[in-house]
């Protein structure tokens, strides 16, 4: 870290907002040259031409940013509660849809599971094995001399995100080497959770990863005729899933799943015509949270950068602010 001692605290504070309006300018002509490690080189830094103006000037500016600043930092904070609010609202909803179902007057028993409660009574609860084909693991070893350039198309929990799988960054193994490894080629509709790490992280593999293989993942191969994939996928990701999975976890220091102890996890089961339907459901809600959240997110940005554009203008003279005086009102903003 660099260290700076101004000769009045009013130039310091000025300083301060001076870095945070023209960060990205001030490093590019501070940063060490050559270096095999980026550093801000000490005589550059000291070399930096600066106003030469009076302290009260300095404190007037500072009076002034620490004022509209701090209008602005409000506004970014109750965006971001927002966000946060929207956040926790999706996964209640779609929660309850899953574990609870769509019709709100169905008649209820209790499912004798921790953390799920009273499902439809027209519902069935099983261990997951019961409603499984194959419950597997990916391959676990070394991977530092498996990768290619081009071939099957290999997940790890790095792709599994907010039930979804993202290729990207892509990694590709030799169909040899799949081969030899068929008991983790993956089929759509098959679901895989994240089994060290991100543990309780779930997807269901879309038509576009058929026949990929996976590292450090458990594959479950549902009965298609009881039950669908995706369906597996939105319970295991509910707060009943992912409490569900967290529970059964094992080692201290690096927890991790077992495919003996998932196979005994009990999930509802609803008929497949309503899967689909609480399916339908669920995605049609999160992408309209998604909608409100990218929403909300835009406007932390939009906020972000006039904050940025403020005080660059204030620090250089593009504002005067010589005059400015706060509102009357300005203990109560403040408060």
């Amino acid at each position: 870290m660099k260290a700076l001692r101004f000769q009045h605290p009013s130039v310091a504070e000025y300083f301060f907002y001076l870095v945070q309006g023209h960060n990205r300018e001030l490093l590019a002509r501070w940063l060490k040259e050559g270096a095999t490690v980026e550093s801000i080189e000490q005589d550059y830094l000291a070399n930096e031409s600066f106003p030469d103006i009076d302290p009260e000037e300095f404190a007037q500016i500072v009076r002034y940013l620490d004022y509209e600043t701090a209008k602005i930092d409000r506004l970014i904070e109750k965006q971001q509660q927002l966000i946060a609010l929207l956040k926790e609202k999706r996964q209640a909803v779609i929660s309850h849809a899953v574990t609870k179902g769509l019709n709100p007057n169905a008649p209820m028993k209790d499912s004798g599971v921790e953390w799920l409660g009273q499902v439809p009574a027209h519902w069935d609860v099983c261990r997951i094995n019961k409603v499984a084909t194959k419950i597997t693991n990916g391959y676990v070893g070394p991977t530092r001399d498996i990768f290619v350039d081009e071939g099957v198309k290999y997940l790890q929990s790095l792709h599994i995100k907010d039930n979804a799988v993202r290729f990207e960054p892509p990694y590709y193994v030799r169909e040899k080497w799949s081969q030899e490894k068929a008991k983790s080629v993956l089929s759509a509709g098959d679901v895989v959770i994240v089994q060290t790490g991100d543990i309780g992280q779930s997807a269901c593999i879309p038509r576009e990863l058929e026949g990929a293989n996976c590292h450090a993942l458990i594959v479950v191969s549902s009965v298609r005729s009881v039950l669908h994939g995706e369906y597996l996928a939105w319970c295991l990701n509910t707060d009943f899933g992912v409490h569900s999975l967290k529970s059964i976890q094992t080692g201290a220091l690096h927890p991790h799943l077992n495919c003996g102890n998932v196979r005994y996890l009990s999930i509802p089961v609803p008929s497949l015509e309503e899967q689909t339907q609480i399916v339908e459901f669920v995605e049609a809600r999160r992408d309209w949270f998604l909608k409100l959240v990218q929403l909300a997110e835009e406007q932390v940005l939009l906020l972000k950068e006039r904050r940025t554009a403020l005080i660059s203008a204030a620090v250089t003279g593009k504002i005067d602010v010589r005059d400015w005086t706060p509102p009357a009102d300005e203990d109560l903003v403040a408060a």
